[in-house]
């Protein structure tokens, strides 16, 4: 049997990396006692992997493990049971029941992810939120009118200039924040911090002489629905 655990990440968790996300979750399914299955070999761990890391700073309300179990586990009592061992900051919310195949996993099947954008008064705190200017409001669709969005993007070998404007899939924008629904995945992942800049260099803000101090808030990851080519959450993508 393999679930997918969803998870929020927020308060000084956020500055928490993804590797000691993983050591973390580690030391869950023991004091948990979640019955999670081993690899063979002279060197077992456990089986699980995560659909998209989160970036350091950043909180979350969708992030997705996904575990193979050594027996079955209820719904009710995993999710209970991890939370009664989780520190301030980090909160399981699902548990669900996925396909054994592998191109199931969240981290093969990830397409898209949202984020809400909060511009803040200032770096020191990402609770002290101002609302966001009227003209930004308002240049939101002109910008996604764009056809092309050229930015300079880092690889892991290198640095080149792409068009980022396919990769985003909706942005706008109230008072509070700035919505944006972008590619994710091993495929094609965009930052929502490269998109902002675009955004700033759209309105004729030099972000490179003072970047607007922003918190960037993960609300869930999708999968993409082969026959309507729609986006469903991940925790709707279950057995």
């Amino acid at each position: 049997m393999k679930a997918r655990i969803k998870f929020r990440k927020y308060g000084v968790m956020k500055f928490i990396g993804h590797l000691d996300v993983m050591r973390y979750f580690q030391k869950v399914m023991r004091r948990a006692e979640i019955p999670i299955a081993f690899t063979g070999g002279c060197s077992p761990h456990m089986i699980m992997s995560f659909a998209q890391p989160l970036g350091v700073g950043l909180t979350s309300d969708g992030e997705y493990l996904d575990i193979e179990l050594s027996s079955p586990v209820s719904r009710e009592k995993a999710i209970k049971q991890m939370n009664q061992v989780m520190v301030e900051g980090m909160e399981v919310t699902d548990f669900t029941e996925i396909s054994d195949d592998k191109k199931s996993s969240g981290m093969t099947i990830t397409a898209a992810a949202s984020y809400k954008v909060f511009l803040l008064a200032s770096g020191e705190n990402s609770d002290n939120r101002i609302h966001i200017p009227v003209k930004w409001r308002e240049s939101c669709p002109h910008f996604l009118e764009e056809k092309e969005i050229f930015m300079w993007k880092k690889t892991k070998k290198s640095e080149k200039e792409v068009d980022i404007r396919p990769l985003i899939y909706d942005m706008r924008a109230d008072e509070e924040s700035i919505f944006l629904f972008l590619a994710a995945g091993s495929g094609q992942n965009l930052k929502p911090d490269l998109v902002m800049r675009a955004f700033l260099s759209y309105m004729g803000i030099d972000f490179h002489e003072k970047m607007p101090p922003f918190h960037y808030h993960r609300i869930d990851l999708y999968a993409e629905e082969k026959n309507t080519k729609a986006f469903i959450s991940l925790s709707d993508t279950g057995v």
